[in-house]
């Protein structure tokens, strides 16, 4: 059950990663009349949304009774303090990760951002050096710092026996917290003269779900695999990522350097991963 777990998670993550990534590009160069809508905001409603669905799920895994339900959350949660504040560290930095994504997708093409290379003649001439640039610091920065909050989150969950559904609510509600302070300090002035929704359409609410369950797919690859496994999907989601927006898109041309860049990392990825079985000890005559 838990390698089937482990696969079925694997593949939801390459296909969230991927669809994410692009429709996350399109809806932060998409023109459209009025303002565009607030990327802070995104990101709070993401985790309002997780922290739904995670709730669901553990109703579901309560037999459907609210009773239980409330017992869960007081005990798991109210309860034990201490375990709940240790998820504000991983908490504040994907909240910071998924702020830095947008700056990223609004100022690289889909392939650059999820490959940062040297190669940046590949990206679309409408984008000066200067928002290649703070793009490209971006994605570093959000590479470094999703590196070590799974290291953490993974530690965090397999110490302990607490759902990975409560460990996501309790991660959803820092966020939140983190995600509405950046609102306030970054687009405060911008919430209060268009209102919070602004800019928001079908496409935006698109990636806010998407967004959303990158969340609680993420906790269950860490739950019932490891990070290299999250690394694995992430290879795979490149790979797709290039493929749509050079043929679909249009909108990235592959170099050499690129194509160098990723058979590195992506055979990386493989060895790091690959665990050869013991030779068995050769019979005596």
């Amino acid at each position: 059950m838990s390698a089937n777990l482990k696969y079925l998670s694997l593949g939801i993550l390459v296909f969230q990663t991927t669809s994410l990534v692009l429709t996350m590009r399109y809806s932060r160069t998409l023109k459209e009349d009025g303002p565009r809508y607030l990327s802070s905001t995104a990101v709070v409603i993401a985790e309002l949304l997780k922290i739904i669905a995670c709730i669901l799920l553990v109703y579901k895994d309560s037999k459907c009774s609210l009773r239980a339900l409330n017992r869960v959350l007081h005990d798991e949660i109210l309860n034990k303090p201490m375990e709940t504040l240790k998820l504000a560290i991983p908490s504040g930095i994907y909240t910071l990760q998924n702020n830095l994504l947008y700056v990223a997708l609004s100022n690289l093409d889909a392939a650059t951002y999820q490959w940062p290379s040297d190669s940046q003649e590949s990206a679309s001439k409408e984008l000066s050096a200067g928002s290649q640039f703070v793009g490209l610091m971006a994605v570093l920065t959000a590479c470094f710092s999703s590196g070590f909050a799974g290291v953490y989150f993974e530690k965090i969950l397999k110490e302990t026996k607490q759902s990975v559904w409560i460990r996501n609510i309790q991660l959803g509600a820092f966020g939140s917290i983190f995600g509405l302070m950046g609102v306030y300090i970054y687009d405060g002035e911008l919430v209060s003269k268009n209102g919070f929704f602004q800019g928001y359409n079908k496409l935006t609410w698109i990636v806010v779900v998407l967004q959303a369950l990158g969340g609680l797919v993420i906790a269950a690859v860490i739950k019932y695999a490891d990070n290299i496994l999250k690394g694995f999907a992430t290879s795979l989601s490149i790979i797709l990522s290039t493929l749509i927006s050079y043929f679909w898109l249009q909108d990235f041309v592959p170099t050499s350097v690129f194509f160098l860049g990723a058979i590195l990392v992506i055979a990386a990825t493989f060895l790091y991963g690959y665990d050869p079985k013991p030779s068995g000890n050769p019979t005596k005559a």
